[in-house]
């Protein structure tokens, strides 16, 4: 077996400086607590070179490193920037195991037709590391241990060889497995200085005197790996979250928040190989209530620009009736396979533009006036419901024909409002028609058929419906409305 570990030094800090990418190269520590006794648990290499270390005050570490910037620990924020980490490994292998914050082990079985050999792999997940704005460094080894161990020996691609992990590891420094405290104490009195001293030691004085905690450490510098690979599942969605120092009270300053968000989830959907079809904006407000709106996505999309356009649109129609504290915006990853329709089909149009037109449409009609129409289960004329936007593969409908029929159809089209019409009548039965433009004598016709329905309601409907062929040469459907006692010319066949 051969595995990949991509790691993430720093991690807490690193999934700041995601979500806040200028503050990149400064020193930014990452605390928790309550002012002024607030405590650091992470903080970047320019601030750890300074001389900040976890556990220290905040004040204390001021001290060390002027110019320090604190910024809170957040959960949410560290959990999208793990996610987006094993979104990006689940693009190059379908069998990734997350190994804790910042550690994700990658398969490498079977890839190497897919992307070349393991350099060319290593150089392909470092680099898609670099665009979620998650710099890591990559080791390949034939188990998880060493390949964690290869990662942390500082280059941005270590390979070790099959069969040559102890050979290779043998002369690491001890620092590299991140032992508890007391643990690394005692070793480092023993004058256990790198990974090949504490693999020679003997395993039945180790565990006598260190116990478990011992032998596991002992496995870990001989890179055999604790147990099996567990697989891991993606989730049904993508999140990006932003917590916020101050209130929004603009759409301007909210949009200001989102397209940050939208692009680290376009980073993620595009080196995960997938496209959202549904986002959804979770807005925590001064009150402490929330505001979610969820956004349907007529074509399945990985653009900034129109994701950020539907949004916009939508809380325009429905904003949140309080100030903005906490910012959350998911979306729905769909795979797009990519193909080609019928040889003469009119080529679709092009997600960008079908998603422009579509919120030009929503600002005019309101999203509850656009959508696909379909029908409902009522005979009355013109019963339907809006449902949703969305695409479906083109039909051909000369293919689902059947053997000998006719390719030709006709198409009834609807005269809404339906026009008054004039009708002679013979036994009941129309003779001539005169309907706006529409005037002849009926040379051939079809009918009635009488539909009626909800009689109990006020809305109750009757009718008898014809289908006329008229002497200058029009196809069209005649009503005779029995509640309005009236004729109506209703529609023309095409």
């Amino acid at each position: 077996m051969r595995v990949a570990c991509v790691w993430v030094p720093h991690f807490a800090a690193a999934a700041a400086l995601r979500a806040e990418p200028e503050l990149r190269y400064r020193p930014v520590a990452i605390v928790e607590g309550v002012a002024p006794a607030r405590t650091v648990v992470d903080a970047t290499d320019e601030a750890w070179e300074a001389g900040v270390r976890p556990g220290m005050p905040e004040a204390e570490a001021a001290a060390r490193c002027p110019g320090l910037i604190a910024r809170a620990a957040s959960g949410e924020r560290d959990v999208a920037a793990r996610e987006a980490l094993l979104a990006l490994a689940l693009g190059t292998s379908p069998r990734v195991e997350d190994g804790g914050p910042g550690i994700v082990y990658v398969d490498l079985d079977g890839l190497g037709a897919l992307h070349g050999d393991e350099p060319a792999i290593g150089e392909r997940l470092a680099r898609h590391t670099g665009r979620i704005g998650l710099p890591a460094r990559l080791g390949i080894a034939g188990s998880r241990p060493a390949a964690l161990s290869a990662a942390r020996l500082g280059r941005r691609v270590s390979i070790v060889r099959p069969g040559e992990e102890a050979a290779t590891l043998a002369s690491a420094p001890l620092e590299l497995l991140e032992l508890a405290p007391e643990l690394g104490a005692v070793l480092a009195r023993w004058g256990v200085r790198t990974l090949g001293d504490l693999a020679e030691l003997p395993r039945a004085g180790l565990v006598a005197r260190l116990g478990e905690a011992g032998l596991a450490a002992q496995d870990l510098a001989r890179g055999v790996d604790p147990g099996p690979f567990r697989p891991y599942a993606s989730p049904p969605f993508y999140q990006e979250v932003q917590g916020l120092e101050w209130e929004l009270v603009s759409l301007e300053q909210l949009a200001a928040v989102v397209r940050p968000l939208l692009d680290r989830l376009a980073a993620r959907l595009d080196v995960a190989h997938v496209a959202a079809d549904q986002l959804t904006l979770g807005l925590g407000l001064a009150d402490g209530s929330r505001h979610e709106r969820v956004v349907d996505l007529a074509y399945p999309m990985a653009e900034v620009g129109p994701m950020l356009a539907l949004l916009r649109l939508d809380l325009e129609g429905h904003p949140p009736r309080a100030a903005i504290v906490h910012v959350a915006l998911a979306a729905r990853p769909v795979r797009v396979r990519a193909g080609q329709g019928g040889f003469w089909h009119v080529p679709e149009p092009a997600g960008r533009e079908l998603a422009v037109v579509l919120a030009r449409l929503t600002a005019l009609v309101g999203s509850a006036n656009l959508g696909s129409p379909a029908l409902v289960d009522s005979h009355r004329p013109d019963a339907f419901a809006l449902e949703p936007f969305a695409l479906a593969p083109g039909a051909d409908i000369e293919r689902q024909a059947p053997p000998g029929a006719s390719s030709r159809f006709l198409a009834l089209r609807r005269l809404r409002p339906a026009w008054p019409a004039t009708v002679d009548t013979c036994a009941g039965r129309p003779v001539a028609v005169s309907a706006g433009p529409v005037a002849g004598r009926v040379l051939a016709c079809a009918g009635p058929w009488r539909v009626s329905g909800e009689w109990w309601r006020e809305e109750a409907w009757a009718r008898d419906e014809w289908d006329l062929a008229l002497s200058e040469g029009t196809l069209c459907r005649l009503v005779l409305d029995h509640r309005a006692r009236a004729w109506f010319l209703d529609g023309m066949y095409d």
